[in-house]
């Protein structure tokens, strides 16, 4: 047992912390998700990583409170929208991207109540952003379905102004169209006089 005041990791690190190829994958996620660090992203890898080992041990279970425990998590992560049906199979099929869209954070932006997704992260931490009543501060916090339509702004928040200038969705700039000029065709040389009436005199 730890000390009480010591708050411990809800994440593992990786065993191998320079892996280049593990590193190359976590660069797109961290930008395409906007997440602030990749403890972040290590805690998502973890809860994903529970949610298969409680499936491979319900796999090999028949008793009856392994039907219970199977129905328990199902009808959890169907809550969560991360899985359709009633298999196990499913469940450890399951990619972290599928998880990381279920991010506050993530569902703000796909809503389109935010302009970027770093400016989604930004709304919820300044106190903008409620979801069912309740104000949440966590951008990675799991959203379930049924909250998923309740997701809102605070009522004396700015941003509830649908013409606000930072709700607005950015222009992005076509580039100018390079203008080419019409190629001129050559002119086919024509023999001169003098050579035809050379030619003629031969």
């Amino acid at each position: 047992m730890g000390d009480p005041r010591k708050i411990t990791n809800k994440f593992e690190k990786p065993m191998h912390p320079w892996q280049k190829d593990r590193i190359d994958s976590e660069k797109p996620l961290m930008k395409l998700y906007g997440l602030k660090n990749k403890k972040e992203l290590w805690k998502a890898g973890s809860i994903l990583k529970n949610f298969k080992n409680t499936a491979k041990s319900l796999v090999a279970r028949n008793d009856s409170q392994a039907e219970k425990e199977k129905s328990q998590l199902i009808k959890k992560l169907k809550s969560l929208n991360l899985v359709k049906s009633d298999v196990l199979d499913e469940i450890l099929g399951l990619q972290i991207e599928q998880l990381l869209d279920r991010r506050l954070q993530t569902v703000l932006f796909k809503k389109g109540l935010a302009r970027t997704i770093d400016q989604a992260r930004q709304m919820i931490t300044h106190k903008h952003v409620i979801v069912a009543g309740k104000m949440l501060t966590a951008p990675g916090y799991i959203i379930r379905i049924e909250e998923e339509m309740n997701i809102e702004f605070y009522k004396s928040s700015q941003f509830t102004d649908p013409d606000h200038p930072e709700r607005k969705p950015i222009k992005k700039e076509e580039p100018e169209e390079v203008k080419k000029e019409p190629v001129k065709k050559k002119e086919e040389s024509k023999p001169s006089e003098e050579k035809k009436e050379e030619v003629k005199e031969e």
